[in-house]
């Protein structure tokens, strides 16, 4: 955990790196001794990272002439999370210790004094820490889906699409309907509103999901790209960090190595590898902006057209009612549908979307009546 400031002389630097280091190793030390087994030995091994780099700042002190300061007393932050540590359990202070991490991760990228190896240590232990938080071990829909491949997560984002895209469109354009049908308009200009809204909100889904979609795979492109580069350029390091990985997991230390070694042996296999672990990607499923797209513009258009279906057939009375009523139907169907796929209660969700989606017609209805009023 380090922080400097490109502003402050160059020894006064030395000396802040080298008391945040020291404080971080004997914040690991500490967390090691609440511990026990491999968990132990994580921690014992992170704290001797961060004595190394201490070392490295005392050599450089030492190489200016400037004075090496004596180890002093663990700050007020690390006397409190060790102690807390050690009252309750790691547990319930590596989250607060990984957040510090990863803030603090590439705080060494633009340091010009600090040794090789030492950004990539600091990135590292974010990803270890994440990785101690649960025990090492993937979440239970990860496990499901590497043993039954028909359970897929959504990565490509069209059902996510779909799905709000048809509650989108039923909500947003019933409520458009609804607002000018309350302000007495004529059956045309009532169609031409549900028309437009169609249009324009299916277009509009469709855009936004596609920027979304692009900039989230990008992301994740670049991620992976990263990740490629620190592979080629520090193999020792990333199978390292990818035994380590495994310990976490819970395997003894000859095994995580041994299999570390044989995933780092097909380049192509380590990247893949490397991108779930470290990243939770899936790089075969990074998402399609464009099957988003569609998917959005025609599940919006295909909510957005129930409320418009009566309007095509006649006016009046009974085209309100009939809209009222297909909406309504197709919005307890929606929420129904989203509570199934959830596990949730079909009816309880129905309804609410249901009752959600009617308070917001009822609104713009009387809001477009008040309206229209006024101005007949």
């Amino acid at each position: 955990m380090v922080r400097h400031a490109d502003s402050q002389s160059p020894v006064r630097r030395w000396q802040e790196l080298l008391a945040s280091e020291r404080d971080a190793a004997a914040l690991y030390s500490r967390l090691a001794e609440a511990e026990t087994g491999e968990r132990r030995e994580i921690f014992r091994e992170l704290a001797a990272i961060e004595r190394g780099h201490a070392a490295h700042w005392e050599s450089r002190l030492r190489e200016a002439g400037a004075e090496v300061p004596a180890p002093g007393r663990p700050s007020l932050r690390t006397r409190l999370l060790g102690a807390a540590a050690g009252r309750l359990s790691t547990a319930a202070v590596l989250p607060l210790i990984e957040r510090a991490e990863r803030a603090d991760a590439g705080m060494y990228d633009d340091e010009p004094d600090a040794a090789p190896g030492m950004a990539a240590d600091e990135r590292s232990h974010a990803r270890t820490l994440a990785r101690l938080i649960d025990g090492g071990k993937p979440d239970p829909a990860t496990q499901i889906r590497r043993r039954e491949r028909w359970h897929r997560g959504d990565r490509s984002g069209a059902l996510r699409a779909a799905v709000f895209g048809i509650s989108d469109g039923l909500v947003s354009n019933t409520a458009l309907v609804m607002g000018f049908a309350g302000s007495a308009a004529s059956r045309t200009v009532t169609l031409l509103a549900g028309i437009a809204g169609l249009l324009a909100g299916s277009f509009s889904m469709a855009a936004g999901e596609y920027v979304s979609m692009s900039s989230q795979r990008e992301m994740y492109e670049r991620e992976i790209a990263l990740e490629r580069a620190e592979l080629e350029q520090n193999p020792a390091e990333e199978h390292a960090e990818l035994a380590l990985i495994y310990r976490a997991k819970g395997l003894p230390r000859a095994d995580a190595e041994r299999l570390a070694g044989q995933i780092m042996a097909d380049r192509a296999v380590a990247l893949d590898t490397l991108a779930r672990e470290e990243l939770g990607l899936d790089p075969d499923e990074l998402g399609s902006p464009w099957v988003a797209a569609v998917s959005s513009l025609a599940s919006f258009a295909i909510g957005a057209f129930v409320v418009v279906i009566p309007y095509l057939a006649g006016g009046g009375t009974a085209a309100l009612a009939t809209a009222v009523g297909l909406a309504l139907a197709a919005m307890f169907g929606v929420g129904a549908t989203i509570g199934a796929l959830n596990g949730r209660s079909a009816v309880r969700m129905g309804l609410r979307q249901m009752l959600t989606g009617a308070l917001a017609a009822a609104v713009t209805y009387g809001v477009g009546h008040l309206i229209g009023a006024r101005v007949a």
